[in-house]
């Protein structure tokens, strides 16, 4: 998954070969043929292995409060691990782009929306039980909500580069989205009120 990874990044989805995956790939050519049939094999295997991680990182029995999951979850989805797009927003934004016209890869992207957006609706559901949150939110509804937001902001940031909001993106998410979801008008920390 490493090479598939290394070969997004340098090639792009146009240009990605299975001899591009085999080039980043310590091992030989037809060990890559042996367990995957095709590019797009290895391509949906590549995006179940990132909704896996994803959503370990984001586990809902986690001891970490809710709002800090969701408001990690945002800064992570938005801004990456650094201060432009990182490598993996491009190659994401890379395989949506194939996903009119190649089945598996649209199916492999509805499979992986809908469990990010059950982790969201999760961590919502235990804000909720725990008190944080307002009880009239619908942890479903606000799901599919936030899971637009940070992914449109993420686009964006990937998209126009410098020219990007996403900091005001990621304040506004934080502003308009998380804080509405808070009991008594508390407010995100390092959000601007």
């Amino acid at each position: 998954m490493d090479a598939v990874f290394s070969a997004l990044c340098k090639h792009g989805y146009a240009d990605l070969t299975m001899q591009s995956i085999a080039d980043e790939f310590p091992k030989s050519k037809s060990l890559l043929h042996y367990h995957y049939d095709s590019k797009e094999d290895l391509i949906v295997a590549f995006m179940e292995q990132l909704l896996e991680g994803f959503l370990d990182e984001f586990d809902e029995d986690s001891d970490v409060d809710p709002l800090d999951q969701l408001v990690r979850m945002a800064e992570s989805v938005v801004v990456g691990k650094g201060d432009g797009p990182d490598d993996v927003h491009m190659a994401l934004l890379g395989l949506r782009a194939q996903a009119p016209y190649d089945e598996a890869i649209r199916e492999q992207l509805v499979h992986n929306d809908q469990h990010i957006r059950e982790r969201i609706a999760d961590i919502v559901r235990a804000g909720i039980e725990q008190g944080q949150f307002r009880e009239d939110v619908d942890p479903d509804q606000f799901a599919v909500l936030f899971r637009s937001a940070i992914e449109g902001a993420q686009s964006h940031d990937v998209i126009l580069g410098e020219e990007s909001p996403t900091q005001t993106a990621l304040e506004s998410i934080k502003q308009l989205l998380l804080e509405r979801l808070l009991v008594d008008g508390e407010t995100v920390e390092g959000s601007v009120a």
